[in-house]
């Protein structure tokens, strides 16, 4: 990369010292607040969560985009930031919201891929949310020894949440003033705002539109009466300039792959809602026209489909729908494209999901358990796809509480901790890995090269 011209953009890191503290209340909150004051809010989200972003983005009005340095690499972090908060016009703030506790990062790496790591590398202030049930003066220590774990991370200020009393509220304000550390905000607990969740986590939006927008407008009208926005506002401008350049997803594709200007149909709506915005940014960048298919509704791929993408989301609560559009099952069955599917698209090009019957592309059938799959993987590609190459390796994570049978095909599309994992077959690429294709464009690239062909 070459250099940039420094940009200014205020930014602010929305952490806690474990998950359920309220992060992402304060975060999609904060976001909705300030776009209803008139600012161009940047939304974005530490690890490789796909439904928060939902959420930032309902709230924002414009993509919310990862932040994960597993994924894409931590030299890719700053210029995402800058691309995702000039895209598709520049913002005047960058929220970020964290992901577990504040120095929890990959599982025996310290904090690597931490929200602390995240703040480091894109140079912002943290803004800690505090659940203060139960508890008193021990927040202020609390508080302290969150930011003198990292001396690296600067620690700008708490939200108090679920504070049971205003006597509570002060006795929390006063030990936090002792201890040197600003109060921004503090919510009561009973004006907690709830968005519904399952198995995996919170509902996303586009399954429950409706019911989403009123939990986000309820989210704006709590963070816009309990926190000081403007203290959030001055914050937010004490991060240093940006100066690196932008992500470029044409530069990271190396340009066009050819004169064609193949369709890729990538899969969406309420059944298939995991997908970063970098994959269609990406597949536009290699000479893709990207359009979007709903296997729920849609009934027929889009004219002139090369390839085909299914990524992640719920089709376990969708699996009767799925089934009824019998016609795209019977198109997706036969397609003689390149499929590339994760997780959820796994599970709909096999024959059977708990019973109810799929696409039949794939020679297997997938079931529901009991126990949540989840982490992040380091894998080597086993066999040439339309999207890798024998041994390539690749960052990646898993989500999912469902198996198939068989585990793998003959020709596996990963392998991790010396096993086999997922199916090439025929033109499909299908596995549980979710990976982030900003940090692995050619995947990108050879898919439309594969579609034009």
């Amino acid at each position: 990369m070459g250099p940039a011209a420094p940009w200014a953009l205020p930014r602010v890191v929305v952490a806690a010292p474990a998950s359920g503290h309220g992060k992402t209340t304060v975060a999609t909150g904060l976001l909705a607040a300030l776009r209803r004051r008139g600012l161009t809010v940047s939304p974005h989200k530490v690890g490789p969560d796909y439904i928060d972003p939902g959420y930032h983005a309902l709230a924002a009005g414009r993509p919310g985009r990862n932040l994960d340095p597993w994924l894409v690499g931590e030299e890719r972090i700053a210029p995402l930031l800058r691309h995702g908060a000039s895209t598709p016009t520049p913002a005047d703030i960058a929220v970020v919201e964290g992901v577990m506790g504040l120095h929890d990062g990959a599982v025996g790496r310290g904090d690597f891929a931490s929200t602390a790591h995240v703040a480091r590398l894109i140079g912002a202030p943290v803004l800690l949310v505090l659940d203060t049930t139960a508890q008193g003066r021990s927040a202020a220590a609390l508080a302290l020894g969150m930011a003198a774990f990292d001396p690296r991370v600067r620690l700008g200020g708490v939200v108090l949440n679920r504070v049971g009393s205003p006597r509570h509220e002060r006795l929390l304000r006063d030990a936090l003033a002792e201890a040197g550390v600003p109060v921004l905000g503090a919510v009561a607990r009973a004006a907690q705002v709830a968005a519904p969740s399952r198995h995996l986590g919170l509902v996303p939006v586009a399954e429950r539109a409706p019911e989403s927008v009123a939990v986000v407008t309820a989210l704006a009208d709590l963070v816009a009466s309990t926190v000081d926005l403007d203290a959030v506002l001055a914050l937010a401008a004490t991060a240093p300039p940006l100066t690196v350049p932008a992500w470029d997803p044409v530069a990271a594709v190396g340009g066009p792959a050819g004169a064609a200007r193949p369709v890729v149909a990538l899969a969406g709506g309420a059944a298939f809602t995991f997908s970063y915005a970098e994959t269609a940014e990406l597949l536009a960048a290699a000479g893709a026209r990207v359009v979007t298919v709903d296997p729920l509704r849609d009934p027929a791929l889009p004219a002139g489909t090369g390839a085909v993408v299914i990524g992640g989301g719920f089709p376990e609560a969708y699996a009767e729908q799925l089934a009824a559009n019998a016609a795209l099952r019977a198109e997706l069955a036969d397609f003689p494209g390149p499929v590339v599917a994760e997780c959820a698209g796994l599970l709909y090009l096999g024959r059977a999901l708990d019973g109810v019957p799929m696409c039949g592309r794939l020679d297997l059938t997938a079931r529901m358990t009991g126990t949540l799959t989840l982490g992040y993987r380091e894998a080597v590609a086993a066999t040439d796809s339309p999207i890798t190459r024998a041994d390539e390796p690749v960052r990646g994570h898993e989500f999912h509480r469902t198996v198939t049978d068989p585990g793998h095909g003959e020709r596996p599309a990963w392998r991790w901790d010396g096993a086999a994992h997922g199916f090439v077959s025929g033109g499909v690429h299908a596995s549980y890995l979710h990976t982030h294709w900003a940090g692995h464009p050619g995947a990108a690239r050879r898919l439309v090269e594969a579609a034009a062909r």
